[in-house]
């Protein structure tokens, strides 16, 4: 089952087969959340995707310069997002379940895996969060995990990451493959059942089954 939910300025697409009893928010578009549906195995959560964010606006949790020459700043709203999620898609997206999800995850490729890791340090309603290629060299993000713990006991965290991200030309997003580690012991020592999984090649290849195979492992 599909629906589309608009919920101005975004877009929820709802994907749901008739044994979900699990849910998974992921910022996704419209065509990635098909491919990912079709490729994610079963028993299959229920994916609520996304779409309609501005990025290095709405997925960014504070300011930061730009990543790329001729790209944005980080405009830092990631509060102001999750804030949208979680009081007005979240709602709407699970009154049209028909029931109430026994875990709710939270997933993201790239700048979005980022924002799904920082989101469960900010309340209790995801219990678990796969960060895909996780933007985790943004600036200050490993050192916000040190200082933070969870409002709530996770079930499971999953980071995954090509072998081959580390040898990115801005020494900035060549950092990912060690920060990302570093996140993975943090997150053991404090307890979380994590898993690190290894993809090859670099940041945009097989992005799909690479979130598939994420929220896979999820649950």
């Amino acid at each position: 089952m599909e629906k589309m939910m608009e919920l101005s300025p975004y877009t929820v697409r709802l994907f749901q087969a008739p044994d979900s009893r699990d849910l998974v928010y992921c910022p996704l578009s419209p065509r990635e959340a098909e491919e990912v549906w079709r490729l994610l195995p079963e028993p299959r959560p229920a994916l609520a995707a996304v779409s309609g964010m501005d990025w290095e606006r709405d997925l960014s949790p504070w300011p930061a310069p730009r990543a790329f020459r001729g790209g944005k700043d980080f405009g830092g709203g990631a509060p102001l997002f999750l804030e949208e999620l979680t009081r007005r898609l979240l709602p709407a997206v699970e009154g049209e379940l028909g029931f109430l999800p026994r875990s709710r995850g939270i997933a993201g490729y790239s700048l979005a895996g980022l924002f799904a890791l920082w989101a469960v340090y900010q309340g209790d309603l995801f219990d678990r969060a796969a960060s895909l290629s996780g933007s985790l060299w943004f600036d200050g993000f490993v050192t916000y995990m040190e200082t933070h713990t969870f409002p709530r006991p996770l079930e499971k965290v999953v980071l995954s990451l090509g072998d081959r991200e580390k040898a990115a030309g801005n020494p900035r997003l060549a950092s990912v493959e060690e920060r990302t580690r570093q996140a993975a012991g943090l997150l053991q020592a404090q307890g979380v059942p994590v898993t690190l999984e290894w993809n090859q090649g670099g940041h945009f290849k097989d992005v799909p089954e690479r979130i598939a195979k994420g929220i896979s492992a999820l649950f």
